[in-house]
């Protein structure tokens, strides 16, 4: 991270990536108290990070006024569906356009580590090399508004998809960045697209069983 940044900023990235890679998970309580000591920040830069991930929907005030990662519901994992798959496919294909081979083989090493933390298990690993995975494709698209869309659902998708590394492996699912990376060395814009639009219906679908498995 930028030495450059102001603390209230670099405290602001610490804790959304907390809720970004698993470490707060759907339904764990957060407090300002806690996130000082979590990330060794003061009490100024923590309020400030709350009250911006509070805005973008990554936080949520429970019944008893306490926040908290939310818990996705089924509709609203619906609405995320379709505003996820109307968006990132599009920027996909955009990055597709002038992405070079060397950046191509960068994704596949970054798949790797992907598939590595799904078979060890580790869910902070999964979810921050699938990231990682996405959001380096996203870059070359050099579409800053249909990013920073994207990425505030990410925010509120994310920590769900934890549910992902827990899954029965007896049924492996295609690996849709394998799909999307040779889709990129073939020049295929629209199998980039379908790729990526792909792989976000098999995250929410595993977030969909767990929805269902909890009721």
């Amino acid at each position: 991270m930028p030495p450059s940044l102001p603390d209230h900023e670099v405290t602001y990235r610490k804790a959304r990536d907390l809720i970004l890679f698993g470490e707060l998970a759907p339904g764990e309580a957060v407090t300002i108290n806690g996130m000082v000591e979590r990330l060794g920040t003061g009490i100024t830069p923590a309020r400030e990070a709350i009250r911006r991930l509070t805005a973008e929907g990554a936080l949520r005030a429970s019944d008893n006024r306490r926040l908290m990662v939310p818990e996705l519901t089924m509709e609203q994992l619906q609405e995320l569906t379709y505003a996820r798959t109307g968006i990132e496919p599009q920027i996909a294909r955009l990055a597709a356009v002038g992405i070079e081979p060397a950046d191509i083989d960068e994704l596949e090493q970054i798949d790797a580590q992907v598939n590595a933390a799904l078979e060890a298990g580790d869910i902070k690993g999964y979810l921050q090399h699938n990231h990682i995975f996405h959001w380096t494709l996203y870059a070359h698209s050099e579409a800053e508004i249909l990013m920073a869309t994207a990425a505030s659902h990410w925010l509120r998708v994310g920590p769900s998809l934890r549910c992902i590394v827990k899954r029965d492996k007896s049924t492996p699912l295609p690996d849709m960045h394998q799909v999307a990376i040779a889709s990129l060395r073939d020049g295929d814009y629209e199998a980039v697209g379908e790729a990526i639009h792909n792989d976000i219906l098999q995250g929410h679908a595993n977030i969909a069983q767990g929805l269902e498995d909890k009721d």
